[in-house]
């Protein structure tokens, strides 16, 4: 029994500030990307492929901070984060800081695939890149006009931003999915552009193993989108699955401790999408919203944006 969900970002998103042609463009972006991922997994492919492919999606979609749609540095340039991890074999492939990358998802699996490391960054992962084969593209590519407008408004201050699309309509844009294939193997991937107007190379959770991607066989698969310093320090995605082997905790019970108990003592918003080694889905989040999809072998999707 296969299983797959996916995320596009948590944070205030209200229902009577979204409108209808937005709200429709969200949800079949990640109507996509769930098709993508489910469409490896009911002819039997990997749980591994079938994350790959739903970030790819989200990442070339201009609505998600993740590749094409990522937000502005503070010299106005892209920096782009992803990491995935295999939870048959506990392999795991990371890069951070990287530019100008069509698929960073892509670049981290053949960090995981075809070198001896977890995580690259910047310029050397660049190298890597190109000698890998991994597409580029020009920087008009990953330009999106209301990024641009949110870079503007606070480029020469010393503010940055979490991604929203209005002031008073927050979002946390990371993409991610994670997924059980038919085998029961379990798989995550996360992608992200990070703060709009970040500094000094800022890196958030997404990239690191353990705080914004984790994945094992014996217990979940997790994908995490929210503010990245907190779920760091919560080290968030590992906590899970530690409270489920460690502690003997359903998936539900682990995601409720950490993301409404945990996260939210320290002042971490956000969510994040799991499934465990039964196929069972867990979509939890403590802001009002997140962009976020499912689908188990032999029932309907669901794509859902709101809270309830």
């Amino acid at each position: 029994m296969y299983a797959l969900a996916i995320h596009g970002g948590a944070g205030t998103i209200d229902r009577d500030k979204m409108s209808p042609d937005m709200e429709v463009a969200y949800r079949e972006g990640l109507a996509a990307a769930l098709k993508a991922g489910e469409d490896i997994l009911k002819n039997g492919g990997s749980s591994l492929d079938a994350v790959t492919a739903a970030v790819i999606e989200l990442e070339n979609c201009p609505l998600y901070n993740a590749g094409r749609g990522a937000v502005f540095n503070s010299v106005g340039e892209h920096e782009l984060d992803a990491s995935l991890m295999s939870g048959s074999d506990l392999k795991a492939g990371a890069v951070c800081g990287v530019q100008l990358v069509k698929n960073p998802i892509l670049l981290a699996r053949c960090v995981m695939e075809q070198s001896e490391h977890v995580m690259m960054a910047g310029k050397g992962a660049e190298k890597f890149a190109r000698l890998q084969h991994i597409e580029f593209e020009k920087p008009e590519y990953f330009h999106t006009d209301f990024r641009y407008q949110q870079w503007l408004a606070i480029r020469d201050t010393d503010e940055f931003q979490l991604d929203h699309t209005l002031a008073s309509n927050r979002k946390m844009g990371t993409v991610g999915a994670v997924a059980r294939d038919k085998d029961g193997h379990l798989a995550a991937a996360t992608s992200t552009g990070g703060m709009t107007n970040k500094k000094f190379g800022r890196v958030g959770d997404s990239p690191i193993i353990g705080a914004g991607t984790y994945a094992n066989d014996a217990t979940c698969a997790i994908s995490c989108t929210g503010h990245g310093e907190l779920f760091i320090k919560a080290v968030v995605a590992y906590d899970i699955s530690c409270l489920m082997e460690y502690k003997g905790l359903t998936l539900q019970k682990a995601c409720e401790q950490v993301v409404m108990d945990k996260l939210v003592k320290i002042g971490g918003e956000g969510g994040l999408v799991a499934v465990d080694k039964n196929g069972h889905i867990e979509m939890p989040f403590n802001s009002s919203g997140m962009y976020r999809a499912k689908v188990r072998e032999g029932e309907e999707m669901r794509v859902e944006i709101y809270k309830g």
